[in-house]
């Protein structure tokens, strides 16, 4: 089961142009639903005009090594770490669900037009690798589904309480988890559970407008821009990290001495101090 070629199988019924044009067309509806969904939040605009606003702040010129590095820095920590999330678990869970999606789309893709049918040897750790993804993907999302979610975890509502913007979320689990069922059956076209393959997958890409997976190519431009600010100072038109220590910003914010003290508490962790748990 685990080392065979599925969509090899499905030859024999359906034609591998057939799949082929059928994987093309998903890319093109991811391209589009992206494209729609900046264009209605108007993500893009915002993005180039906050920059533009933030070089009008700077107070250093970021050199073009600088820029390598801190670019270097988000792909490394926001990107393929998810070094973002202090919570350990909802790290795990995203690593776990966003690592298994790239393997799984990737091997789906290279058997599909790499090995199109049993005419062509697929190597074992193909479809291997094909369902350790989509192992992956099932815990992480699973987990992340049940446990983590902040209106579940944090808020108390039940995790069967469903809303559009958990379409994406959804229609990934249903791809892993009728994947996983259509290869333990056996494969095959006239499988129930590959009729419901093809329809979750053709939710979760088709519907890219509805749901959140437009934020990931987001993401990555707006930590980077981030960082940006941080190094040529504009900070985004917000004020320094300042110290209420020290003597020197006391004159300057009178009321510091005059409400907290000249030796102002340290507040702590806030919101860090404990898991939000409160209903």
């Amino acid at each position: 089961m685990f080392v065979t070629n599925l969509f090899a199988g499905l030859s024999a019924d359906i034609s591998p142009s057939i799949m082929q044009g059928y994987i093309i067309l998903m890319i093109v509806l991811v391209m589009g639903g992206t494209i729609l969904d900046m264009i209605h939040k108007k993500s893009a605009k915002y993005f180039f005009a906050n920059a533009e606003k933030a070089k009008k702040s700077a107070k250093r010129e970021v050199g073009g090594g600088e820029k390598v590095a801190i670019a270097t820095s988000v792909l490394v920590k926001e990107v393929l770490t998810s070094g973002e999330f202090d919570n350990p678990r909802r790290r795990l869970s995203h690593l776990l669900t966003m690592w298994g999606t790239v393997i799984f789309i990737v091997t789906t893709v290279i058997m599909i037009f790499g090995y199109p049918t049993t005419e062509t040897p697929t190597p074992a750790i193909i479809p291997q690798l094909w369902h350790v993804g989509a192992l992956m993907l099932a815990v992480g999302g699973y987990w992340f589904w049940f446990a983590i979610r902040v209106d579940v975890s944090a808020e108390g509502l039940p995790w069967f309480r469903v809303e559009r913007a958990d379409l994406f979320i959804l229609s990934l689990l249903a791809t892993s988890t009728f994947a996983l069922l259509w290869s333990y059956m056996g494969g095959g076209a006239k499988n129930v559970y590959f009729v419901l393959f093809v329809l979750s997958n053709t939710v979760l890409f088709g519907g890219v407008y509805w749901s959140k997976f437009a934020h990931m190519f987001f993401k990555p431009a707006a930590a980077f821009q981030k960082k940006i600010t941080r190094a040529d100072g504009s900070r985004e038109n917000l004020p320094p990290e300042y110290d209420l220590t020290d003597p020197e910003v006391q004159r300057k914010f009178p009321d510091i001495p005059m409400y907290m003290g000249k030796n102002p508490p340290n507040m702590g962790l806030c919101i860090k101090a404990e898991r939000a748990k409160h209903y």
